[in-house]
């Protein structure tokens, strides 16, 4: 039961959060109005998101030097997990920009960043899935994985950094946290980050057990 206290206290920071956020008050502030909620669902699912991708690019390094199936297996499966959240962050972006922009995809330089390097991640799964041989296709990704982290951080927090952007905290814009935020919200936006987090960390868990079990029943059958 000690090893499943953070799953239990993700799932109740996730409850929490999704309460609060939906019924909780809000500040009244031209153009966003209510939709400011959103802050408590789409900005923790790239938390979350990147979360995944780091755990991934860190068991790439430990699989290249190990040569350990299971430091591949929470690679893959860290990657897999984070898909699910960037495509959560994606969707809930897109309804947020129709409602405060009038489009749900403006030619907007983080929003065009964020769509290359979701693509990114998706190429390091269809190459995973273009190679049969365990040992080669566990060494190639975890290569193109290394390379990707990077570059995923770069199209998201630099470079739309150096334009003009309609996104909070690119572009000269201020982010959330600087002017929009009250106090009371910042109770709900924090432990929603973290409660996403501890979930995607309980989902990839589950997701490499079953991996990993497959993997010895297929070693146990040849």
């Amino acid at each position: 039961m000690k090893s499943y206290w953070w799953k239990f206290l993700g799932a109740a920071i996730v409850a929490y959060t999704v309460i609060a956020g939906l019924l909780g008050e809000v500040p009244a502030l031209p153009i966003l109005h209510e939709s400011i909620r959103n802050v408590y669902f789409h900005v923790p699912m790239w938390f979350a998101m990147l979360l995944m991708y780091l755990i991934s690019v860190v068991y790439s390094i430990k699989y290249l030097g190990s040569g350990k199936p299971e430091d591949d297996f929470i690679a893959v499966e860290s990657v897999n997990v984070g898909l699910i959240f960037c495509l959560f962050g994606l969707l809930s972006g897109m309804l947020w920009a129709n409602i405060t922009w009038g489009d749900p995809w403006p030619n907007d330089p983080k929003l065009n960043s964020s769509a290359i390097a979701s693509l990114m991640y998706l190429a390091y799964v269809v190459l995973r899935n273009a190679l049969d041989e365990e040992q080669k296709r566990g060494k190639i990704s975890a290569i193109y994985n290394v390379f990707a982290f990077p570059i995923m951080i770069v199209l998201l927090f630099i470079l739309p950094r150096l334009t003009d952007s309609l996104h909070p905290g690119n572009g000269g814009n201020p982010g959330f946290s600087g002017y929009d935020m009250t106090g009371s919200m910042k109770w709900v936006f924090r432990p929603a980050a973290l409660g996403w987090m501890l979930i995607g960390c309980w989902i990839m868990t589950l997701r490499y057990r079953i991996r990993k079990l497959e993997y010895h029943t297929d070693e146990q059958s040849n």
